[in-house]
C-alpha cells in the first residue's frame, strides 16, 4: 500500500470511529442548536487557525441554515502567506494571549438563546478557553469540537487551569491523534496527513443536518442557503435574496 492509499485507509478508519462513538454527542449538540434557532437565537461557530475552516463549512455554505453564524476574526485566520505580512507567527502568538477572547465577545450583545460551537483540536490555547469562559459567564451553552486524545495528554495553557472540554456542555471528539497528523512515512521526520478537517467537516455537516431535522419536527422550516446553480421552481437569485434577508433579521439582537 502506497502513502496515498494508506492515508485514505487512515481517514476512513477515523470516520468510521467517529460514527461509532460520536452520534449521541452530535445529537446532543444538534438539540442545543435547534433550541437556539427555534427561540430566535443564534449558534456562533468559532475557531482560529485551521479550525476556522469549520466555520466556513457551516456557513456560508450551500445547504447552510439561517441561525448559524461564523464568528471569524481575520487576525488569527488569515495566515496563508506564512512569513511576512499576514504570516503565521502573529496568529500563533495571539492564540496564547489571555483576555483576547473576551475582547472579541464584547463586540456583541448576545441573547439568552444564543449558543456556541467552539472548534479546536487541542482545546488548550488561552484564546479558545477565553471564548468558552465568556460564553458560560453569559449563560450560553457551549459545544466543543476537539481531539480528546490531544486535549487529555496536554497541559492546560490558560491561567485558570481550564481546558475547552472543562467548559463545554457537549464535547464532540474528532478522533484525531495528538498533533492532528495521522500518518507516519518512513524517512519523513515528522508525521503528516492531518485529519481534523475530514472529521471536523463531517461533524459540522452532521450537526447541521440533525438540527434541520429537529427544527422540522417542531414545525419550523429552516431557511436554507441554496446552491447558486440548482435548477428548481424558485430562481437561485430569489432564493438567495430570501436567505440574505432572513439572515440579516436574525442578527438584529446583536447590535441593539
Amino acid at each position: 500500500m502506497n502513502a496515498a492509499e494508506n492515508y485514505f485507509q487512515i481517514a476512513t478508519d477515523l470516520l468510521r470511529q467517529f460514527r461509532e462513538t460520536q452520534v449521541s454527542n452530535i445529537d446532543a449538540a444538534a438539540e442545543i442548536c435547534a433550541n437556539s434557532i427555534a427561540n430566535k437565537g443564534l449558534v456562533f461557530v468559532f475557531g482560529s487557525g485551521h479550525s476556522r475552516f469549520m466555520c466556513d463549512e457551516m456557513t456560508p455554505r450551500q445547504g447552510g441554515l439561517v441561525g448559524f453564524v461564523a464568528l471569524v476574526e481575520l487576525a488569527f485566520s488569515n495566515h496563508s502567506a506564512i512569513v511576512g505580512s499576514n504570516g503565521l507567527r502573529v496568529p500563533l502568538y495571539l492564540e496564547k494571549y489571555v483576555g483576547l477572547g473576551e475582547e472579541i465577545l464584547k463586540s456583541f450583545k448576545f441573547g439568552r438563546n444564543d449558543s456556541f460551537l467552539l472548534v479546536s483540536t487541542s482545546g488548550i490555547r488561552p484564546l479558545i478557553v477565553d471564548m468558552a469562559m465568556g460564553a458560560r459567564e453569559r449563560g450560553l451553552k457551549v459545544i466543543a469540537l476537539v481531539s480528546r486524545q490531544h486535549s487529555d495528554k496536554s497541559t492546560a495553557n490558560h491561567p485558570s487551569g481550564k481546558k475547552l472540554v472543562d467548559l463545554a456542555d457537549v464535547v464532540i471528539d474528532n478522533q484525531c491523534p495528538p498533533g492532528d497528523c495521522a500518518q507516519v512515512i518512513d524517512g519523513l521526520e515528522w508525521p503528516t496527513g492531518p485529519a481534523s478537517t475530514l472529521t471536523g467537516a463531517m461533524a459540522v455537516n452532521m450537526i447541521r443536518s440533525a438540527t434541520a431535522e429537529k427544527l422540522i419536527a417542531r414545525g419550523i422550516s429552516p431557511v436554507v442557503l441554496p446552491s447558486h446553480h440548482f435548477p428548481g421552481q424558485q430562481k437561485p437569485e430569489e432564493a438567495l435574496e430570501t436567505f440574505y434577508e432572513e439572515y440579516r433579521k436574525s442578527l438584529a439582537h446583536l447590535y441593539t
